[in-house]
């Protein structure tokens, strides 16, 4: 089977009655769960997008309480679990500002994490790959918006 691109999805879609709409999304949200979760985002999250970014700080500090610190293995692998959680709730903002905001929180719990990711080349690797990320998305931003975010910034740099 050929999958569709998007426009020809989108013109397709085009045709569909608002009831074959919904029934389309609702069968594609019990396929997957990253459907489901996009489709939470997009009908009750999307209004709001401050309690968005307080609601995915709140469930990485969860997750960062919940890191076994006995060995860097362990702290590696949560590190990067919680990361790419943190990156799909970014997919599903698109905002900019949320990005930024939220790697910038990632990086101040990383840092505020005992024992110290500096002593592990692959944490401090990560922490400085997402520094370099926030700086590279901060430049895209408006200058009142650039200040206020490099202000932030600066006490990782």
């Amino acid at each position: 089977m050929n999958t569709a691109n998007i426009s020809v999805l989108k013109k397709e879609l085009g045709h569909c009655t608002n009831q074959e709409l919904i029934e389309l999304c609702l069968r594609l949200a019990k396929f997957k769960k990253e459907n489901k979760e996009l489709l939470t985002y997009l009908l009750f999250e999307a209004q709001n997008e401050d309690l968005y970014i307080s609601s995915v700080k709140t469930e990485m500090d969860f997750q960062f309480a919940e890191i076994n610190t006995s060995s860097y293995y362990f702290i590696k692998k949560s590190v990067r679990k919680i990361l790419s959680s943190v990156k799909k709730h970014i997919r599903y903002s698109q905002h900019k500002e949320t990005e930024i905001a939220l790697l910038i929180y990632f990086c101040k719990k990383l840092s505020s994490m005992k024992p110290s990711f500096r002593k592990n080349i692959v944490l401090t690797n990560t922490f400085n790959t997402q520094l370099r990320m926030i700086q590279i998305k901060i430049k895209t931003l408006h200058e009142d918006l650039q200040y206020d975010y490099n202000l932030e910034l600066e006490e990782y740099l």
